[in-house]
């Protein structure tokens, strides 16, 4: 009889659990941990073994699960620890340290990632298209630099999931994007970038593979009873609270309408930043195309949401990919 594959799922946690905790009443919440619980079900209907592993504030319970569990491979879904968000590198790193074979990017990819500016900067290099940007260290002089032309988007430098990103981060006076840096620093106490607004269609591209790369089908937030005047971007509303999304029409949809040559261009773009940034499973590019038909590279996300209703396994299922084999794929991706 084949040994059945033995998967340590970990995610981080808002509190302490006990190793052993079984997540029912969380799992059980269509508002909590729904990726986890997604991707639990997935790995279970692959016929694997699986233990579930959440970590807070302290990485002991890791060591303790993997002497007594013995994984063959760990899902990783950490994308914080100790509510911050830019440690999902050293968890990565950790993992990297201990030598099992985990899912998802690198440390060294998510290092990149974390930084909105160092990520543009490699992105530039390798000839790709951003918007002209700028950086604010808390302390430093504020002012509006010539480089940038109005208006602007002000967000967070290392925050994900649109954290610190509403309808007042797009900025068209002097006046507001300074306020709107102080914000960031006061409020988000961290550094913030601003970068050139670029008008035009909010598309999602999913990128999966190793050696040969596969671009799957573009997706795009649509904007439906927003006012023509008001920016149409990602906030974090638009992307995390549902009721918001109703009443303002915002939707997820496969895009429509793209010509053949916007998608060549989609699908080149992407491959490049794609190996620029190291990936080897799968990663996400949240793209802005304008009326023109170029494509700029708005931010990658070496950690993207995988659960069964979002973006990355939406885009999957358009191309023939069900669920379990998603999870499937990620998984013997990390096992070579």
């Amino acid at each position: 009889m084949r040994k059945k594959l033995k998967v340590l799922l970990l995610f981080n946690t808002p509190y302490a659990t006990p190793r052993g905790y079984a997540f029912k009443d969380e799992f059980a919440d269509p508002d909590n941990m729904y990726t986890e619980a997604n991707v639990q079900k997935a790995l279970k209907q692959n016929g694997y073994q699986v233990s579930l592993l959440g970590l807070h504030q302290d990485i002991r319970p890791l060591f303790e699960e993997i002497e007594f569990f013995k994984p063959d491979v760990i899902f990783n879904l950490m994308e914080l620890f100790d509510g911050n968000t830019h440690m999902d590198h050293n968890m990565a790193g950790l993992l990297e340290m201990i030598g099992i074979p985990f899912t998802g990017a690198s440390s060294g990819s998510l290092f990149l990632c974390n930084d909105k500016a160092l990520a543009k900067k490699l992105l530039r290099f390798h000839q790709l298209k951003v918007p002209e940007f700028y950086t604010f260290q808390q302390g430093d002089p504020i002012s509006l630099p010539r480089a940038l032309k109005l208006p602007c988007i002000v967000k967070p430098l290392n925050e994900e999931a649109s954290r610190g990103i509403s309808q007042a981060s797009v900025v068209d006076t002097e006046k507001a994007f300074i306020d709107r840096v102080k914000f960031i620093h006061q409020k988000m106490h961290t550094a913030a970038i601003a970068e050139e607004f670029i008008e035009g269609r909010e598309l999602y591209a999913t990128v999966i593979g190793q050696k040969r790369v596969s671009v799957l089908p573009v997706r795009e937030m649509v904007f439906t009873k927003q006012a023509e005047d008001e920016p149409r971007i990602a906030t974090y509303k638009a992307k995390w609270d549902d009721k918001y999304r109703k009443r303002w029409g915002i939707k997820g949809k496969i895009a429509t309408g793209l010509t053949p040559e916007v998608q060549s261009e989609i699908t080149a773009v992407c491959k490049r930043a794609y190996r620029a940034l190291n990936f080897n499973s799968y990663a996400r590019f949240d793209l802005r195309l304008t009326s023109e038909g170029q494509v700029y590279m708005i931010e990658p996300n070496a950690n993207p949401c995988i659960a069964q209703a979002d973006e990355v396994a939406l885009s999957a299922d358009k191309a023939g990919i069900a669920y379990p084999e998603l999870i499937r794929k990620i998984v013997h991706m990390a096992l070579k």
